[in-house]
């Protein structure tokens, strides 16, 4: 996750740097679903029955904390579908947990907008398009409006909430009104994802865009955040799945502040890329951990061990060669002088197009003087 608008806010006004303490999980409470979104890594089913059951959730905890989880987003499925995932967010932050919501929104109404917003430090949309491919990629007509108004809704209540946008084929003719749709109904945040190859996602891989238009867009979004920032509008821009995004935006960041380059490199440094397995785990809806939620292999199952174990395992090799920093890949990756911004990417998109979890990502859209040594 690239928050790109906040590095801008904190270099270029001499803040403190954001950091995170301690590490993220994506948990997929449930694998029901009341939409079938082409993209959806999980396969969702709205006919699935929930493994985990809330004792077993309230009981893993504290094994969370021990593990130094700090962020949990609640995910699916579509969480809102579980009775009991108020109990669970509320026993969560009482443990110190902060607590994010990815929704699609269609479960929001006026009995429990206000116990979302209490519970959710931050609550995430997603509109894929603009009305007809919105409700096409979302697999289901009125869609759109029922996620617009869940936005509204959550607004008249006091809160906020973001959108997240997924680039493809099938969504990329309303990139640009994605944008327009935020500015005109105030939403605090933008969040735009690159698609990943796993579940709907691999099977659709003809649905990604090619490099040169992720450049174009990528440039749009780096130029749109540095705008917001300019016209005082208070609307985040983040990117996701795709590392990479930062170095093309040092390249822009450093001919408009050349004086502060070398602190927003440090910075870009720190930060470090792709944190799959490092600062980003997930757990799916059957307890098994991976170390995001695209990953192609699992590295423990919580019915099975406590997270804890899983999680801090020093003997594990997978997690011992993500966690390693750079990261040691093949092609690209293996003489690129940025590595240590991006490190290298995707190893879910590795893997499904090379078979090799330690190949280059063949999403990098980069040109060679690109991957030079900054």
């Amino acid at each position: 996750m690239f928050r790109l608008s906040n590095l801008i806010k904190s270099v270029t006004e001499g803040k403190k740097e954001r950091s995170l303490s301690g590490s993220i999980v994506i948990w997929n409470f449930t694998n029901r679903c009341n939409l079938a979104c082409r993209h959806c890594y999980s396969y969702a089913d709205p006919n699935q029955e929930d493994f985990l059951s809330t004792e077993f959730i309230l009981n893993s905890i504290p094994e969370l904390t021990k593990a130094g989880i700090r962020f949990v987003i609640f995910s699916g499925g579509e969480p809102l579908i579980r009775r009991d995932i108020f109990d669970i967010a509320d026993a969560m932050q009482k443990a110190g947990i902060v607590t994010y919501l990815s929704t699609n929104g269609l479960y929001i109404n006026e009995k429990n907008v206000d116990r979302i917003i209490e519970t959710f430090n931050y609550i995430g949309i997603s509109i894929d398009g603009i009305e007809e491919v919105h409700d096409h990629f979302r697999g289901l007509e009125g869609a759109y409006k029922k996620s617009l108004e869940a936005i509204a809704l959550i607004q008249k209540h006091g809160g906020n909430a973001g959108i997240r946008f997924t680039i493809t084929n099938e969504t990329k003719e309303s990139f640009y009104a994605i944008f327009e749709l935020a500015e005109s109904i105030g939403v605090d945040k933008i969040y735009i994802s690159h698609l990943v190859y796993s579940g709907r996602g691999l099977e659709n891989l003809k649905i990604d865009i090619s490099k040169e238009e992720r450049r174009e867009f990528v440039e749009f979004i780096i130029d749109k955040a540095f705008a917001y920032i300019e016209e005082g509008r208070n609307i985040d821009i983040v990117t996701g799945n795709m590392e990479m995004d930062a170095i093309f935006f040092l390249k822009k960041f450093a001919a408009r502040y050349p004086e502060l380059k070398e602190e927003m490199i440090r910075r870009l440094r720190k930060w470090g890329g792709n944190s799959a397995g490092r600062k980003l785990g997930n757990i799916d809806w059957m307890g098994r951990v991976k170390p995001d939620p695209f990953f192609p292999f699992y590295i423990g199952d919580m019915t099975q061990k406590p997270f804890s174990e899983i999680w801090l395992d020093e003997s594990n090799e997978m997690l011992t060669k993500l966690r390693k920093h750079p990261r040691e890949l093949s092609g690209i990756c293996e003489k690129c002088g940025v590595i240590d911004i991006c490190n290298g990417g995707s190893r879910s998109r590795a893997y499904a197009i090379y078979g090799d979890l330690w190949a280059e990502d063949p999403s990098c859209y980069l040109n060679e003087p690109e991957r030079e040594d900054v």
